[in-house]
């Protein structure tokens, strides 16, 4: 990779994947709440984990406050899907400031007047300068996740897999099913992100536990083969709160070498797992290494034309 753009203030500084087990809103009118309810949760993250550790970046999973509960898109469209903005994006406006850390929040469903008619699964990265990022996802998990892709959109122009330059690195993020597709992770990750972030509702049997260890072993595996930090937030609702399915958490956080630094006990429930992200020790290895250097060995032009 080539040498950075921008040098961290926090080289090191501690990441906090936080899980939730909330109920899927079905009303529109309940999502101001659920905002201020998971802003004042990373609140009390830090403010908690203070005496211990430093933690600059706290990272929720897919459908903290909405999930895809109506069948087809015109319903999302019309009773659940929200411009982001306003009420919805104060609390953690505050927090970041207040705190000055960096919040991948929880996906939404959003709707956008330039692209009328269209639902995306939208996260954004939000810092003490505001909102940095909006990823919307890539890959919806057909066929029951029927909001759009924006490459699917004809004229859609912004960047579909944005890196911000932040005092702790540059952060990148990708939501749950794009993980699964080894090119979304490289399209970040050659941008030289340091951190990318799983916005993530991975359910069963696809969790944790043998012979389907899939979200540990994705997590692992992206990170080793991009030389990056994963900070990988999972769903962790029982199956009452978004049946049919069972979410399995064990939300985690790999370093670079694909070594899993922290996670949750494999579950529902709502979980945080803290471990550190060490910028120098990132760079350094980057800089340092002659094998195992994916990012520098890799032969793009070999594979353009494969289908």
């Amino acid at each position: 990779m080539e040498s950075r753009l921008l040098s961290p203030v926090f080289k090191r500084y501690y990441a906090a994947a936080i899980q939730t087990d909330l109920p899927a809103l079905d009303k529109l009118r309940e999502l101001p709440a659920r905002c201020r309810r998971l802003a004042e949760l990373a609140r009390q993250t830090v403010e908690a984990y203070a005496p211990v550790f430093d933690i600059r970046l706290l990272v929720f999973p897919e459908f903290a406050h909405q999930a895809p509960v109506y069948p087809d898109a015109k319903s999302l469209y019309d009773k659940l899907a929200v411009e982001l903005s306003g009420d919805f994006l104060n609390p953690y406006l505050e927090v970041a400031r207040d705190l000055n850390v960096y919040l991948q929040t929880g996906t939404f469903l959003e709707k956008d007047p330039r692209y009328p008619g269209h639902v995306f699964n939208s996260t954004l990265l939000i810092g003490p300068e505001g909102v940095l990022s909006r990823y919307r996802k890539v890959n919806p998990w057909q066929p029951w996740e029927v909001h759009s892709s924006p490459a699917d959109i004809a004229g859609y122009e912004e960047p579909l897999f944005p890196v911000a330059d932040t005092a702790i690195g540059r952060l990148g993020v990708a939501i749950c099913y794009d993980w699964l597709f080894p090119q979304c992770i490289q399209a970040i990750a050659y941008q030289q992100a340091d951190v990318i972030c799983r916005v993530s509702a991975y359910m069963d049997p696809w969790g944790s536990a043998e012979p389907m260890n899939w979200w540990p072993l994705v997590n692992r595996t992206r990170a080793l083969e991009n030389t990056v930090y994963v900070v990988a937030s999972n769903q962790g609702a029982t199956r009452e709160r978004f049946p049919p399915f069972s979410w399995p958490g064990g939300s985690m956080v790999v370093d670079f070498d694909g070594r899993i630094m922290a996670q949750a006990e494999p579950g529902p429930g709502e979980r945080i797992v803290v471990a550190p992200i060490d910028l120098a020790a990132l760079h350094y290895e980057r800089q340092r290494r002659k094998g195992h250097c994916m990012a520098q060995h890799n032969r793009p032009n070999c594979y353009n034309n494969s289908v």
